[in-house]
């Protein structure tokens, strides 16, 4: 249970670091005059939309993979101990699923994120 909880812990932070560094990230424009300011703004557009698909990407890619293995290992402790105790087995189903909700909730969370990241931003 200690292992799924610092696996969610673990997520969350991934996700508000990945969330300050976009809404950190500074948008200025250092053009003299209106065409130069228009070239400026379009530049600074395209490369703040790749930035962006590149932290939502990470963002989803890092929470889902170690989303991945904390649902995997948290699988694998419920199955031995289901074996060990087979009459604990609604219990420990129980506990597992609730594990893996709370899980697959800040796995969502970070999906949240990046969207927000690519179409709010």
């Amino acid at each position: 249970m200690k292992l799924m909880k610092r696996a969610t812990i673990i997520l969350g932070l991934l996700a508000a670091v990945f969330t300050f560094c976009m809404f950190s990230a500074p948008k200025t424009s250092y053009a003299a005059d209106n065409e130069t300011a228009v070239e400026t703004e379009a530049a600074e557009d395209s490369s703040s939309t790749g930035s962006k698909a590149i932290a939502a990407g990470i963002a989803i890619g890092l929470a889902a993979g170690a989303g991945a293995i904390a649902m995997g290992l948290a699988i694998a402790k419920s199955s031995e101990g289901i074996a060990r105790q087979p009459e604990a087995e609604g219990k420990i189903r129980t506990t597992l699923m609730l594990g893996l909700v709370f899980i697959e909730t800040a796995i969502i969370y970070a999906l949240i994120i990046a969207i927000l990241i690519v179409f709010v931003l």
